[in-house]
């Protein structure tokens, strides 16, 4: 049984926590924001904890030599309101993950040799810089008492979580490789 040293596997844990928070988190509030007359801000919300079930889920996987309890500890922006405030907090989430959380973490997964790993934290890394790209998008909409215009669907690759916003999905996914009917459409 290959077993991932503690750093690793600590890092793995906080992420996997981190991104099953952040799935429940944008699940309530895509029903705060489907109340408050934002079907498409409800909707990204909902495509986007899609994409964080794909990372929580890669996250796990990388534990399945793993039969043991384990206390998870990751960071959650608390606090549900508004839509313009669930966006506000979102997107510190999305941009934690991207300038602190996950460089750090695909650093440790490759100085200790842990590909699986390293490879699941630059899935979620790629995904969440175009998350806090769409929330900061959909913030200015929503600020400006409109819902969040989306041409087409928002599209999720169920390997690794990318996510597009378009009428069709890209030919293959641009992160992993993935084809093209593989996406998942929101």
């Amino acid at each position: 049984m290959h077993h991932i040293r503690p750093m690793t596997k600590d890092a793995v844990l906080s992420a996997f926590g981190g991104e099953s928070m952040a799935h429940m988190r944008y699940l309530i509030f895509s029903g705060i924001a489907e109340k408050e007359g934002f079907p498409n801000v409800a909707r990204l919300f909902k495509a986007i904890a899609y994409a964080e079930q794909v990372h929580a889920t890669n996250h796990y996987n990388v534990l399945k030599d793993y039969k043991e309890d384990a206390k998870v500890s990751a960071g959650t922006p608390i606090g549900p309101g508004s839509t313009s405030h669930n966006l506000e907090l979102a997107i510190e989430g999305e941009e934690y993950e991207v300038k602190e959380m996950y460089p750090v973490y695909m650093e440790i997964a490759r100085s200790q040799g842990v590909d699986q790993a390293e490879r699941s934290f630059k899935w979620a890394y790629e995904a969440e810089k175009i998350h806090a790209e769409l929330y900061r998008k959909t913030k200015e909409s929503v600020d400006a008492g409109k819902d969040f215009k989306i041409e087409g669907k928002v599209w999720i690759c169920p390997v690794c979580g990318h996510t597009y916003v378009g009428e069709v999905p890209p030919e293959r996914c641009p992160v992993c490789g993935a084809p093209k009917d593989r996406y998942v459409g929101f």
